[in-house]
């Protein structure tokens, strides 16, 4: 091969690399998807998709047990999660890294599975702390009441969805999805949808009675694996089924990737009734986004202008002249519509009006719009979860999701008030009194900058009072009473000028009150320090003794101790001398006998030698002894 091909060869590989690297980085990657099975011990796979399903543990609380499936559309799970209200009113799932962006969030009801709970549980249902759907009666009769779903922006890399308690059962959950869609998903007007939550509806596929998911349809997983409810009549004689296999264009494509199969059937008038009429039931006085989906698969109609038709919202014209080929350009090609309506009644009516030939529809969509509510300041709930656990708050409080979102469900003990400032809710008032409270009170609750009003009275709470509370610049009432709090009072309440209601009787608190406390009171200011046995320094309580500092005291505790420590040296080394005395004497004791015989032996020895030394002396002065 000559030199010339084996460039030739060489640039021709290096293109193909680099298209096939172009190609790789430009495919789009797979949308973030979390299927949760409530109550599961071990992560779960379910036929025919093999979806898999995370265990639910470490998400939230309540109580695990086997469950009882509603609907033949619920996801074939066998355990389920509920929340008695021993657990507390409010009971959430929180979940973390989550990637900011849109996200289709569906959560399945169901039954546990015990002769206890063989009435259907009625309860609320927040995500991001909205409110999206209230359980009705009946619900468990209904398959597109299995489930409560919407769509919704998620931008703090998390995602909270909670069930509040009504009075009427204990929630029980089946499983979760949280499964992201294209940003632009469901876009309406000019509005991006941030600060929307598209509840769903009702969605219908027309012209068919089996019920499907977009992956039953093999949709792109991009659409949210969305649940059609089927419909094979409006009205029994007023319309008719068709249906095509041939392909259909510009159906799964950005930003809703709609499958195409669900252009393939349709409803369309007859000969006696042209028009088609669906009516459905809806809450009054809201909002809602209508999406209708059309397609020419009847092949007797081929060109423009052979099929007209008007549509219809509650007997308002919301477009006319529709001609489906000539907006989508052929047979076989999808046509989306969409429209915002206000309904002040009960009931919600599309009518497709045909002008010329007769009327037909593939599907229609319904979302209610919901304005996302704000959430409270996100220090003020950090301070409340504080508080909750050094007072060892009781379960039955619950305290989960957010303290004053939804309105319909704030948080027991704490009032909320609405910022116009921040554009936030903030905490004005706790009220947490004779509810069995212990621990101690954190400094953290200087958080909870908006405070006006505090009464933690009849508790167990123990502990200091924190000088942080001084900095609550609002704070007009404070009641600590009666529970068994010690220490001085804070120098720092002397500080909150706007207070006029301090009581901290029945205490075991000491020391001298502050002076600005003290004089507060000639300012029509309440104040209680009664109860307190080492208070002193206002009329009404006891003379203050001689006033030390705080580094008096510290001097006068060392002293103590070293005075103490010498003591104690003082009287082991007298203990020790004691001792030795008395081992002393006691060897003496042991030693005594043995010492009197060897004195009488030296004195023998000595009176023998003085002898023999007397004797000696009286020969030589006698001279020597004559013998006869």
């Amino acid at each position: 091969m000559s030199s010339r091909h084996q460039i030739h060869l060489l640039l021709l590989l290096s293109l193909l690399t680099l298209l096939l690297c172009l190609s790789t980085s430009s495919a789009r990657r797979a949308p973030f998807a979390m299927r949760i099975s409530c109550g599961a011990r071990q992560n779960v796979h379910t036929l025919p998709t093999n979806t898999l399903w995370y265990k639910d543990f470490a998400y939230t609380g309540g109580i695990p047990f086997n469950a009882t499936r509603t609907s033949i559309i619920s996801p074939p799970l066998k355990t389920i999660r509920y929340f008695p209200l021993s657990e507390g009113p409010e009971n959430c799932y929180i979940f973390n890294r989550v990637p900011k962006g849109r996200y289709s969030v569906r959560i399945f009801f169901g039954l546990v599975a015990h002769p206890n709970f063989d009435e259907e549980p009625l309860f609320d249902i927040s995500i991001e702390g909205t409110l999206i759907s209230s359980l009705k009666p009946g619900w468990i009769s209904h398959d597109e009441q299995a489930f409560a779903e919407g769509i919704v922006f998620l931008t703090d890399g998390s995602a909270s969805l909670c069930f509040h308690s009504t009075g009427h059962g204990d929630p029980a959950i089946l499983s979760i999805e949280i499964l992201q869609v294209d940003e632009n998903a469901y876009k309406y007007g000019s509005d991006q949808g941030h600060g929307i939550i598209l509840k769903t509806s009702i969605r219908l596929t027309c012209g068919t009675g089996k019920p499907k998911f977009d992956e039953d349809y093999r949709g792109d997983h991009w659409g949210g694996d969305r649940f059609w409810k089927p419909i094979s009549t409006y009205s029994i004689g007023s319309d008719k089924e068709i249906s095509t296999e041939s392909s259909i264009k510009q159906a799964s494509i950005a930003p809703n990737f709609y499958p195409e199969a669900l252009y393939q059937s349709a409803l369309v008038g007859t000969e006696n009734q042209p028009e088609l009429e669906y009516i459905m039931d809806v809450d009054p006085n809201r909002n809602y986004s209508v999406w209708l989906h059309f397609a020419e698969i009847d092949s007797s109609v081929r060109g423009v202008g052979q099929r007209v038709f008007d549509i219809l919202i509650n007997g308002d014209s919301v477009f006319e002249d529709v001609d489906i080929i000539k907006r989508s350009g052929d047979q076989y090609v999808a046509l989306v519509l969409n429209t915002t309506v206000a309904v002040n009644g009960r009931t919600l009516t599309v009518t497709v009006q045909p002008k010329k030939g007769k009327a037909i529809i593939n599907a229609v969509e319904i979302f209610e719009i919901i304005t996302a509510e704000s959430k409270t300041l996100a220090d003020e709930v950090r301070a409340l979860r504080t508080l909750k656990t050094s007072l060892a708050l009781p379960r039955r409080f619950g305290w989960n999701g957010d303290p004053c979102i939804p309105q319909q469900h704030p948080w027991s003990g704490a009032d909320c008030q609405f910022n116009q400032t921040t554009g936030k809710w903030v905490i004005d008032g706790l009220g947490l009194d004779n509810q069995g409270l212990r621990g101690f009170l954190p400094k953290e609750i200087s958080k909870l900058t908006h405070l006006q009003s505090i009464n933690l009275s009849g508790n167990s709470i123990r502990g200091h009072i924190p000088s942080s509370l001084g900095t609550i610049s609002g704070l007009q009432s404070l009641d600590l009473s009666y529970n068994f709090l010690n220490g001085s009072i804070p120098e720092s309440l002397g500080q909150l000028t706007s207070l006029r209601r301090l009581n901290l009787n029945g205490n075991k608190l000491s020391g001298t009150v502050p002076a600005a406390l003290g004089g507060r009171l000639l300012h029509r200011a309440s104040f209680n320090f009664t109860d307190n046995a080492g208070l002193c320094g206002i009329p009404g309580l006891p003379a203050c003794g001689p006033h030390l500092t705080a580094g008096g005291k510290v001097g006068i505790a060392v002293g103590a101790l070293l005075a103490l420590f010498l003591l104690v040296m003082l009287l082991i080394i007298c203990w020790k001398r004691r001792q030795n005395i008395i081992r002393a004497q006691q060897i003496a004791a042991r030693e005594a006998p043995y010492a009197k015989a060897r004195t009488q032996f030296t004195r023998d020895i000595q009176l023998s030698r003085h002898n023999s030394l007397g004797q000696a002396r009286l020969a030589a002065e006698n001279g020597p002894s004559l013998l006869s």
